[in-house]
């Protein structure tokens, strides 16, 4: 790897028919819709991604659709997350022989309480970097329910070499990060917010160097990232501003729905369906999203049309 991996990695999300069937049509869409955003990678099969409502098979589908859409325009990072060691190791494999650029993960665990001690948590790491020989990723989600310090942290990436980057999206982040950056020195290749960038001025001023938001504006979010790296504090604050309510109604009323509410409403998917159990937007609630993303236009209000 030449330089670090920063700036813009979004999610992408995964679209469906109104049936709940794969739309692979409009994965390519998302995909290319992306690209135009101007992100400087882009992360799929994640939890934005619905990857828990999706079968190994679509996996493995998904993964060929949307590296071959990619075509090497971007670098792609893939989730493989999952309970089993050899179940992340075997998916990070086939990612990186697909061609990405790196995988993340959160730490093993299952249900509300199978957790896996440290110990194990920097073996399962080791063995998943063993298997793709690419960077990783790992994610630090209030989703895992698995508490790692700064300090953990850092003795993950001394122990395992590949383990570079941290996204950091649990309450504090800010804190959290600038104390991994601390302690961590150059273990830390690449300190990330996630969260949909709701915390995004913050964590850049701890010192993250990239951030993993949805699809829905990234093309809105990386601007922000840009001032800041070249010292325009003033203006990523004005530019983080203007999209705020935007995120913030992502972020605390709709969830992964959001982005695909927008990208049907611009023409980039045909349906905003999501799988069962999880629930469609409620009409008021849609319409208050387009309503703030009407006024700040982002990309995939109307890129299809």
């Amino acid at each position: 790897m030449a330089q670090p991996y920063t700036g813009m990695y979004p999610i992408a999300p995964t679209p469906f028919h109104d049936n709940g069937d794969l739309d692979l049509d409009g994965m390519r869409r998302v995909i290319d819709c992306m690209v135009d955003q101007g992100v400087d990678g882009i992360c799929i099969l994640a939890n934005f991604s619905e990857q828990f409502l999706l079968t190994d098979d679509e996996r493995s589908i998904l993964l060929a659709t949307c590296m071959e859409q990619v075509a090497g325009r971007v670098p792609v990072i893939v989730t493989c997350s999952h309970f089993s060691t050899r179940i992340a190791a075997a998916r990070s494999k086939a990612a990186a022989e697909a061609g990405a650029a790196m995988i993340m993960l959160m730490p093993p665990y299952h249900g509300a309480t199978l957790r896996a001690d440290e110990g194990a948590v920097v073996e399962h790491f080791a063995r998943i970097a063993d298997a793709c020989g690419i960077p990783l990723m790992l994610q630090d989600a209030p989703l895992s329910g698995v508490t790692l310090s700064a300090a953990a942290m850092v003795r993950i990436a001394e122990a395992v070499p590949l383990m570079q980057y941290y996204k950091i999206e649990c309450p504090g982040a800010a804190a959290k990060l600038r104390t991994l950056i601390a302690l961590g020195g150059k273990a830390i290749v690449g300190p990330f917010d996630g969260e949909e960038s709701i915390t995004l001025m913050a964590d850049l001023d701890a010192g993250a160097t990239g951030t993993m938001a949805s699809a829905l504006l990234p093309d809105l979010i990386r601007p922000v990232v840009i001032a800041h790296r070249e010292g325009r504090r003033d203006e990523a604050r004005q530019l983080y501003a203007r999209i705020l309510p935007l995120i913030n109604y992502e972020n605390r009323q709709c969830g992964l729905r959001a982005c695909k509410a927008v990208m049907m409403e611009g023409g980039v998917i045909r349906s905003d369906a999501v799988r069962h159990p999880l629930e469609p937007l409620h009409p008021a609630t849609r319409a208050g999203l387009l309503e703030l993303a009407r006024e700040v236009q982002p990309l995939a209000l109307t890129w299809g049309r």
